[in-house]
């Protein structure tokens, strides 16, 4: 079997041809929109002061192998350091992976299963100690253990040679050699065995599950308390689920770092968690906060009053991002077993309430599929009229109830992040519009930090409490078909919790992944991932929201801000502020 995925091309390809944010090393410090969106807005090297985060619900888990949401990667990168790394830079720049804690991008064998990466000399921990191979597969060890990490993305899981290996905390090895398909043969040499060829590997030395963690000071489920940093910041203290604050390391060496991008400008980094998310925006607007660290946007009233301001309107920026809004349809939740019941749903749907919900058109586009138009082989595939009669097709939904038996409609639940007013306003317009098809829907909220461990994310949970329709976002951990579909749409990523996929569960669609992997021509490679889009729509699995952007603002003190295409939000390890 040959090589799978050329991703570094195809990400080149997609930003030029598929309307990216293109990168540019400029700079201008005049105020204007999208002055961050391209180029840097008001660059500087000036360090010190105290840069405040809000973030409107609680952390997922400040453990690195315990978190997902792109917020956390991007601001990880502040107090960790992954053996590859989006680089900190404006535009298309910034989805160009470069070596971070690795000399250089990996070294492949000619089958593309073995990838061998060194580790730069001179990376230290926060108490000092030299970080070395070991610490790096520590790490990506104690990633696997789903049961103590239910969160984070089953990427080594899937791909790694395991031969049965779980967890470092049940490895009954005497010899305590580990996980063999990493070697660690010197102290800066890790080797990786993948279990199929695959040339994206340096997607996955990117993931948080790479920062070394030295296993004398692994608490297992208590190590979020104190993360053991190796980046140019570490926590000076932390009250979960209220504030942490980071300060200076002063065992950081930038001179170990000269790729990266990463500035550390602030002395200090503090972030409030669990704080209103309208009263995030409101001290934004005011300059009582800085940022707004969960990237998605200011809400929809918020919206309005800088876009009609000129003065606020400045200091805003949009920028398109690969992600898709949308609400998965739970098949394991009686009527919605039945595939008419479901595109019941999808044709009743308002969509124009979906993207109300997100601020309108400023909030991003209405989505007729899963595939955002910025990801490479994108076809706008329109099943259910989500472009042509976006309030609703009703005689159409009647038509799919009278299908599977329920001519009058049936009730089920939906539910949604309780700290985000975005999806609590989806779940009222699809409460509305599905109700004049006689379904009706109890809203339920959850914690935005638990909702995918023990909530939506958790198959028995889902089905026990009837959450047939659960409300979601996803944002490509690469710009590229498997970067943003594996996680959300391939079954075997399904486990008994922490899921990202809430529950598609299609063979063909497993089977038309496995064949993209083995597809090694990237044309046709990037003709699968629509016709994958194209079976998860045709089974009704998914209700597509809106294809996201997000208006961000930043306060005049602000120095080196711009939108990184990586993320697809502010860049937060190069931000500063004014002195």
């Amino acid at each position: 079997m040959v090589s799978a995925i050329a991703l570094s091309a195809a990400i080149a390809l997609s930003l030029a041809a598929c309307g990216g944010n293109s990168s540019s090393n400029k700079s201008t410090t005049k105020a204007a929109f999208n002055a961050g969106v391209n180029k840097v807005f008001n660059a500087s090297d000036t360090k010190g002061g105290t840069l405040r985060f809000a973030n409107s619900g609680d952390w997922d888990s400040l453990d690195p192998a315990d978190t997902y949401y792109g917020y956390s990667w991007d601001f990880i990168r502040n107090y960790g350091r992954t053996l590859t790394v989006f680089k900190a830079a404006p535009g298309a720049a910034g989805a160009q992976l470069v070596p971070d804690l690795a000399e250089s991008l990996g070294k492949p064998s000619a089958d593309a299963k073995t990838w061998t990466y060194k580790i730069r000399k001179g990376v230290k921990f926060e108490d000092g100690t030299v970080v070395t191979s070991k610490d790096v597969k520590y790490a990506v060890e104690r990633s696997l253990d789903k049961d103590t990490f239910p969160n984070g993305p089953t990427y080594f899981n899937d791909f790694l040679d395991l031969q049965g290996y779980t967890s470092p905390y049940k490895d009954t090895d005497p010899n305590k050699l580990g996980l063999k398909a990493i070697e660690t043969p010197d102290d800066n040499t890790i080797i990786f065995h993948l279990n199929q060829p695959f040339s994206g590997m340096d997607y996955f030395a990117q993931l948080p599950a790479t920062i070394p963690v030295p296993a004398a000071k692994d608490t297992g489920t208590k190590y979020k308390e104190h993360v053991v940093s190796s980046g140019p910041y570490m926590f000076q203290s932390n009250q979960l689920g209220k504030s942490f604050t980071l300060a200076r390391n002063k065992y950081y060496d930038p001179k170990t770092d000269p790729d990266s991008g990463r500035k550390a400008l602030p002395d200090k980094m503090v972030v409030e968690l669990n704080v209103n998310a309208d009263d995030i925006d409101n001290r934004l607007i005011s300059g009582a906060l800085d940022i707004a660290i969960e990237g998605t946007g200011v809400q929809p009233a918020s919206q309005g009053k800088i876009l009609n301001d000129a003065a606020l309107k400045a200091k805003a920026d949009s920028a398109v991002i690969a992600r898709l809004w949308f609400t998965v349809l739970n098949a394991d939740v009686a009527p919605l077993d039945n595939i008419h019941c479901r595109k019941a749903v999808l044709y009743a749907a308002d969509k124009t309430g979906y993207q109300r919900a997100y601020g309108g058109s400023t909030g991003g586009e209405i989505a007729t599929n899963l595939l955002p138009p910025v990801i490479p082989g994108f076809q706008k595939i329109d099943l259910y009229e989500a472009g042509t009669k976006p309030d609703g097709d009703t005689a159409k939904a009647k038509q799919e109830l009278a299908a599977c038996g329920q001519p009058n409609g049936f009730s089920t639940n939906i539910s949604y992040r309780a700290e985000r007013p975005k999806e609590k306003a989806t779940a009222e317009a699809l409460q509305q519009s599905l109700a004049k098809v006689g379904i009706k829907l109890t809203i339920k909220n959850y914690p935005l930090a638990d909702y995918t461990k023990l909530y939506a994310g958790k198959p028995d949970y889902a089905k026990a409490n009837k959450l047939g329709l659960m409300i979601y976002g996803w944002g490509a951990d690469w710009p590229d078909g498997f970067g943003f579909l594996q996680q959300i749409v391939d079954s075997r990523v399904i486990r008994p919790a922490g899921n990202t996929n809430l529950g598609v569960k299609i063979p063909a669609v497993d089977a038309l992944i496995d064949k993209a992997l083995k597809t090694t021509d990237q044309a046709e490679r990037e003709k699968i991932w629509p016709e994958i889009d194209r079976t998860v729509m045709e089974n009704a699995s998914m209700l597509p929201g809106v294809w996201a952007k997000g208006l961000l603002f930043r306060p005049s003190n602000l120095t080196n801000v711009f939108v990184n295409d990586g993320f697809g939000m502010y860049d937060y390890v190069t931000i500063g502020v004014k002195q």
